[in-house]
């Protein structure tokens, strides 16, 4: 019981879907997804932790980059979560403009305006 638990309370919150919405399209960093949402990069990075520790997604490392992505493990209600999710909330307005923007969100851009504030 205790981990079903734990994928719905990681479900219960509305950035963690909209991050499970966006890594439906494809693998991005933090700093991709503090962008998109629009949030400080620790309330990602807390928002990623608690996902990955439902077992609905994982990370690897590229380079200087961390990439996120949803998780294959097999964890029976995450990866029942996440199939369905996959289905679930395609026309919900919020999800809709928030998957229109990620095409121009690029980790290159982002780092580059980050460091021209900083001179």
């Amino acid at each position: 019981m205790r981990q079903f638990l734990k994928v719905m309370k990681a479900l219960s919150d509305p950035n963690r879907v909209k991050i499970i919405k966006m890594l439906q399209r494809k693998k991005m960093c933090v700093c991709e997804l503090q962008t998109a949402l629009g949030v400080a990069q620790p309330t990602v990075s807390k928002h990623l932790k608690i996902l990955e520790e439902a077992g609905l997604v994982t990370f690897e490392k590229d380079g200087l980059w961390v990439n996120y992505k949803l998780s294959k493990n097999n964890n029976p209600y995450s990866k029942t979560m996440l199939k369905h999710m996959k289905k679930w909330l395609e026309d919900e307005p919020e999800i809709v403009e928030l998957i229109k923007k990620l095409p121009s969100i690029n980790r290159e851009d982002i780092c580059a305006r980050k460091q021209a504030l900083k001179k």
